[in-house]
């Protein structure tokens, strides 16, 4: 049964937290800032109302795990540390002869009273709402990027697990049919991982028609593990303990096993939204779900800054509609295009077409009609290839014996158009620079929060991040 709101604190001692606990103490400063009943109305549905034994408070357990973030500490350093530390114990709303709870509460807590619960969330939403009750935050801007978190564990090689699947897949077959060793492929002695994969997708193709024997339970179990071995692995060519990490990419030569966290924040440094993915998401597809939250949480947005993952086609549009100004490049391809600057042809604007590097303009221009893309179409612009023949820059440009000589451009959208123009802007360039604030933010949550690397082997508990 869920306690009574509010208890009133009976103890003849209170007034040592007055003596002991200075007013520029932490845990103090916390407590008097933050109204944590927030807590309790966010649970009781989690609580059975009138019948039951009286249970803990939930304000106090959730106060627990907060000092356990904060201190970085476990769930019986935490309560051993607040049977003595007397800050702990005025945080925790206790007297100070009060006993402590059994370790124990705290894991049962996470696990009955939060787990379906979207903790990170409900943790910015209160930051958010302290902030604009306090007059921290009064920008209407939010900056957005994404940063990652290593696995809590480290992946398997894929052809690891898929040696591993195959032999607990043999070793059922031969205690049941030990005859049946003479029929089955022939083992992958090598490392390679395209050999490995033909083989188990042999010996899995072998025990299709054999029923008697795939039907027995522990069989029938081993088959099922390597055939989703198989999936996963052709889907991702990773796989770990971790079910719900994937490779990312940082760059083009580097790469990560484990998770994204899609962060926006105020230009105050406040998180504003965050989102959780696995690591082979991109960025830009969470712009408008960072937006949604941010909105929710209280944050009134008209701009928003970000690198050019976010400038694609479908973030413009969002951004037109909602009228919202975004602050991001496009991408160079785009607005540069992709040719090198020995290849880099003109733009005449007063004739619509192309001029090449030798001075010689397009003498038509027309839609590419190979291109199977309908969202990206490409325009195509042809040059008299007489004039190429004899050109004194063909080489590289002509090739020999060619009948016709074109350069293709991606068409811009009109979105992407009006985006290049405001790029020029001094508002655009003004507001630009203020993107290296989320780059702090993303080093500190790494580096003094711990959030480089998951503590646990579900993303829904990746959120140990303290809310700043």
């Amino acid at each position: 049964m869920l306690p009574q709101q509010g208890s009133l604190l009976l103890s003849n001692h209170t007034d040592l937290y007055d003596l002991i606990i200075r007013k520029d103490n932490l845990l103090r400063q916390i407590k008097e800032l933050i109204d944590f009943s927030f807590v309790r109305k966010e649970l009781v549905n989690k609580y059975c109302p009138d019948n039951g034994r009286k249970a803990i408070d939930p304000v106090c357990l959730f106060k627990y795990l907060l000092l356990k973030t904060i201190y970085d500490i476990s769930d019986v350093d935490v309560v051993e540390r607040a049977y003595v530390d007397m800050s702990f114990k005025y945080f925790l709303d206790m007297a100070p002869e009060e006993d402590v709870i059994n370790p124990s509460t705290l894991t049962k807590f996470r696990r009955l009273r939060l787990k379906d619960m979207d903790l990170l969330n409900m943790l910015i939403n209160k930051t958010v709402s302290i902030a604009i009750e306090k007059g921290i935050i009064k920008s209407t801007s939010i900056i957005v990027d994404a940063t990652h978190t290593g696995s809590h564990s480290n992946p398997h090689t894929p052809v690891e697990v898929l040696k591993m699947r195959s032999k607990q897949l043999r070793r059922c077959l031969y205690e049941v049919d030990e005859s049946i060793k003479e029929t089955l492929p022939g083992k992958n002695e090598d490392s390679d991982l395209e050999h490995e994969l033909t083989y188990s997708q042999a010996l899995v193709e072998h025990l299709q028609d054999k029923e008697q024997l795939t039907a027995v339970p522990k069989i029938k179990e081993k088959l099922n593990m390597l055939r989703e071995t198989l999936d996963d692995i052709a889907d991702y060519y990773t796989t770990s303990t971790d079910t719900d990490a994937r490779t990312g990419h940082k760059t083009k030569d580097s790469s990560f096993f484990g998770y994204k966290t899609h962060i926006a924040i105020s230009e105050e440094r406040i998180i504003t939204a965050a989102t959780i993915t696995s690591g082979e998401k991109g960025d830009g597809p969470q712009l408008p779900l960072l937006v949604e939250i941010s909105k929710d949480n209280g944050i009134q947005v008209d701009t928003v800054i970000a690198d050019t993952a976010y400038s694609g086609r479908d973030n413009l549009k969002l951004a037109a509609e909602e009228h919202i100004a975004l602050v991001s490049k496009l991408n160079p391809s785009i607005s540069h295009g992709v040719r090198k600057d020995a290849d880099k042809f003109e733009y005449n604007k007063d004739a619509g077409l192309y001029v090449c590097p030798a001075g010689h303009m397009a003498v038509r221009k027309a839609k590419d009609s190979w291109i199977k893309d309908k969202r990206n179409p490409r325009e195509v612009y042809y040059f008299d290839v007489e004039k190429c023949m004899v050109c004194a820059l063909r080489e590289g440009c002509y090739k020999a014996g060619a009948k016709i000589k074109t350069y293709k451009v991606a068409k811009k959208a009109d979105t992407q158009v009006e985006q290049l123009k405001f790029q020029q802007s001094n508002h655009f360039k003004e507001k630009y620079r203020e993107r290296y604030k989320i780059e702090a933010k993303n080093a500190e949550l790494k580096q003094a929060d711990g959030y480089d690397r998951a503590n646990s082997h579900t993303a829904w508990q990746l959120c140990k991040c303290k809310v700043p």
